[in-house]
């Protein structure tokens, strides 16, 4: 990875036994998301050299804690090269300007619909899931919600805005131009079009001059259903189906996309979704068989 000069600051073994988190330094959009085709494919090669095979499945185990990459994303002056995302004095604690938090309300607002391009498999609601891991919480980012620190994982969203800069590429994909203003997207198995989703999303967020609410500064995990709905967190869906009919209902991913595009992809992930749904699991032989 140095050799083709990504620049890698930090190789961790993360919660499950044999996973890893990989973090280099942030380039344009359309770089990170061919390096991040070209290391998930790199990975695979270079384990089965050695007999093993690296996976990027997003719940390989159900008893362990699932894998996702981070999408890191900040604003640049085209002119200027100028970070235009950060703030310094934000009241809210985030780091971030207003600019930024219309690009993150944009992000909110069509969370559900990019979710199912961002998360494209029947698997990847299997990690997107508050309970079920070895450790206990999944650390799973299953609300519509923005944390302001590093420590929230239940948020969809994390504002990692007074940072160094070492610490501002993470997993697989960054789009950061430096630590201040930093909206990181955590519910992310793959590149191209999601970051074209993440992209649309945050402009229609500048355009519509909408405000992602106050970061959510509890562990809402432990919040009841009442207490969320107070506080209006809603949760990603929670399968692929229910993913690709928010994405349907959403005009956004026309947009981006382009009609046929579009089309196509709800097609292909309806066709996925049913796929599975009508194949029969080693678990429903397990529980019914006998009791009916």
């Amino acid at each position: 990875m140095n050799k083709l000069g990504w620049e890698v600051h930090s190789f961790d073994h993360e919660d499950a036994n044999g996973q890893f988190e990989f973090d280099f330094v942030y380039a344009d959009a359309m770089t990170m998301a061919d390096r991040f085709v070209v290391w998930r494919l790199m990975m695979k090669e270079l384990a089965r050299k050695h007999g093993f095979e690296a996976t990027m499945m997003a719940k390989p185990y159900a008893d362990r804690t699932g894998s996702g990459a981070h999408f890191n994303m900040s604003l640049a002056d085209v002119n200027t090269g100028k970070n235009v995302s950060g703030d310094a004095s934000d009241k809210r604690g985030c780091g971030l300007s207003k600019r930024a938090y219309q690009f993150l309300g944009g992000l909110r607002k069509h969370a559900a619909a990019i979710v199912a391009v961002s998360c494209p498999t029947v698997n990847s609601y299997k990690r997107l899931i508050k309970t079920g891991s070895m450790t206990g919480y999944t650390w799973a980012p299953i609300f519509i919600s923005t944390a302001a620190t590093t420590g929230h994982t239940c948020s969809a969203f994390r504002c990692c805005g007074r940072i160094s800069r070492a610490a501002v590429a993470a997993t697989a994909t960054s789009t950061s131009q430096h630590a201040l203003g930093m909206p990181r997207r955590r519910s992310v198995d793959q590149s191209y079009l999601a970051a074209a989703m993440f992209l649309g999303a945050g402009l229609d967020g500048i355009e519509q001059d909408l405000d992602p609410g106050d970061p959510q500064l509890v562990n809402m995990y432990e919040l009841s259903d009442e207490e969320l709905e107070k506080r209006g967190i809603r949760q990603l869906p929670k399968t692929l189906l229910e993913a690709v009919t928010a994405f349907e209902a959403d005009d956004l991913g026309r947009r981006v996309m382009g009609d046929e595009l579009c089309r196509s992809y709800i097609d292909l992930k309806k066709s996925e979704w049913w796929s599975y749904h009508n194949s029969i699991s080693q678990w429903e032989i397990d529980e019914y068989l006998t009791k009916f």
